[in-house]
């Protein structure tokens, strides 16, 4: 009788087991699933290969950062030279776009959480056409006080065309764009990035404006 209780027992055990690894399985294939489902494409096929737009779009990577110079909400000129030395995370999104939306929040978690490292954000509202008013509507929803700044139709261009939203530029203290992503990351990779950016440069130049 023990015997057969003890059996039971393992016989349960295994088939917790067997369970808990099918239901992580399906997990992950679910976060993977939603992952995709998070990245708004612009252009959905090129040259009639759908699905391999990201591996198509420039690798910036490496490169300068083009520079821009973009007016503000509040009507102040804002260019990223502005920021030099300092790491600066370049995020372009729009009104429409949720994902966008999702990741504006933990933006500005970032950059309290990086602020006496010189972090900085700046916005780049690529639907203009949408309006000033619903674009400040939008990022102050999102709790968004880092510069935002309306596109002039060439800045995307220079960053090599916007078939992707959201599309972020980590650029470091030298200006250099150490990281560029398309879509919607974790929050996790998005502060990967970020202290990636704020580690690449030269530290002893950080005290630059």
């Amino acid at each position: 009788m023990r015997r057969v209780l003890i059996l039971s027992v393992m016989v349960v055990g295994i088939a917790l087991l067997l369970w808990a690894g099918w239901h992580n399985l399906r997990e992950r294939r679910l976060a993977m699933q939603q992952a995709r489902d998070r990245q708004v494409v612009l252009i959905p096929e090129k040259q009639g290969e759908a699905g391999e737009q990201a591996g198509e779009m420039p690798v910036m990577r490496g490169k300068a950062a083009p520079a821009f110079a973009l007016t503000s909400l509040e009507g102040k000129k804002v260019s990223l030279a502005d920021y030099k030395g300092r790491p600066v995370l370049v995020n372009f999104w729009a009104t429409w776009c949720g994902p966008c939306k999702v990741e504006m929040p933990w933006f500005e978690q970032f950059r309290k959480q990086y602020a006496a490292q010189g972090f900085e954000i700046l916005g780049l509202a690529d639907d203009v056409d949408a309006g000033k008013d619903a674009i400040a509507k939008v990022a102050s929803k999102a709790g968004v006080t880092y510069p935002i700044l309306l596109t002039d139709g060439k800045v995307q261009t220079a960053y090599g065309g916007l078939d992707v939203l959201p599309m972020s530029f980590y650029v470091d203290r030298n200006g250099v764009i150490v990281e560029q992503t398309a879509g919607l990351g974790s929050k996790d990779q998005i502060e990967a990035n970020i202290r990636k950016t704020i580690a690449s440069g030269a530290p002893s130049q950080a005290g630059g404006q």
